[in-house]
């Protein structure tokens, strides 16, 4: 291995150490305990070199957010297998994002509500936000009837998240998000 590859190799290490701590930290705290001087303790390495990865909170937000948005796209590729659709996939959707959301808020709120920098519905958009829209459109689109498939898509990933904040906002029960999905999902495809 060259010195260059043992740099680089380096350099992706730390890159995901420090991701890896501002997960850690923020799934143990709060985003808000979320600081350059916490992480850079966290690692053992100096702030400036947080800032030769980053250079900022709304970067390594984004790098969380990234990494949820992969993690989100893998866990909706295993409920609904590639080509699936109709009422059963669509229901294994909406379960599996709201149960994503339950699991990892943390990384939900990186994802959705934090400031990450990331371009959405853009030609900048990264690959990973792609990906998961993607995962979305490949069942939701083959439920879309007349509506353009991306719009109806778009307009499902809303419902969804909208259920998801408002719930974890306390202004929905959690008790029924059963009974909401089983309604939204009834009210998209018609059987």
């Amino acid at each position: 291995m060259s010195t260059q590859d043992r740099k680089e190799r380096g350099r992706a290490e730390r890159h995901q150490l420090i991701v890896s701590a501002a997960r850690t930290l923020a799934e143990a705290e709060g985003w808000d305990a979320v600081t350059t001087r916490r992480l850079a303790e966290r690692i053992e390495y100096s702030q400036p070199v947080l800032y030769s990865h980053f250079r900022g909170m709304d970067e390594i937000v984004g790098a969380v957010a990234l990494e949820g948005f992969a993690e989100l796209t893998a866990a909706l590729r295993c409920a609904v297998p590639s080509g699936g659709g109709g009422h059963a996939a669509v229901a294994a959707l909406a379960e599996t994002y709201v149960a994503f959301a339950e699991r990892s808020p943390t990384v939900y709120d990186a994802m959705f509500s934090l400031r990450s920098g990331l371009p959405f519905a853009d030609e900048t958009t990264p690959p990973p936000l792609r990906e998961a829209f993607a995962s979305l459109l490949e069942t939701l689109g083959t439920v879309a009837g007349a509506a353009d498939p991306e719009v109806f898509t778009e307009v499902v990933w809303a419902a969804l998240h909208g259920l998801v904040t408002l719930t974890r906002a306390g202004r929905l029960p959690p008790q029924h998000t059963p009974e909401r999905l089983a309604v939204l999902v009834d009210r998209l495809i018609a059987r």
